[in-house]
């Protein structure tokens, strides 16, 4: 008797999150509160209670728009952190939209600048340099440029 399973695809690469025991995590870390991937800013543990587990309360900033989240879970349980990478690019335009486009590993990206300072700071750089090195943060689906910094190496 041969029973039809109907699979959904997955993508081949890594899974966007990965379990770890809250104790385990640290203040600079990442963790995923409400869906959303976050830099731990603030951590505190109470004290085991007469019925139960120390329990650390989290304080976290979204890594793409900054917005703060709590959040509170037993010492022993697994909270979920975000596979957040890293990357130093190239940008060598920006259009009036604020659209960076990068020189990728697999191409050209397009990103939008976080804010109109960025996309200035970006704007500048490449009118003086003719290009400029950019970190962008990739996480959860969601791509930021993170950083801007001269190419000294020109």
């Amino acid at each position: 008797m041969s029973e039809e399973h109907d699979f959904e695809s997955g993508s081949a690469g890594a899974a966007e999150s990965i379990p770890a025991q809250a104790s385990s995590l640290r203040k600079n870390g990442h963790v995923l509160i409400k869906g959303h991937p976050c830099k731990i800013v603030e951590m505190s543990s109470s004290k085991t209670g007469k019925h139960g587990h120390a329990k650390i309360h989290f304080v976290a900033l979204d890594i793409f728009d900054n917005k703060k989240y709590e959040d509170i879970c037993p010492s022993t349980h697994n909270m979920q952190v975000p596979n957040v990478k890293r990357k130093e690019l190239f940008a060598v335009g920006i259009d009036e939209d604020q659209f960076v486009t990068i020189d990728g590993d697999d191409g050209e990206l397009l990103i939008k600048a976080a804010d109109a300072d960025q996309a200035a700071e970006i704007e500048k750089m490449i009118d003086e340099d003719g290009q400029c090195i950019v970190t962008v943060l990739t996480s959860m689906g969601q791509e930021k440029i993170h950083a801007i910094k001269r190419d000294e190496g020109k």
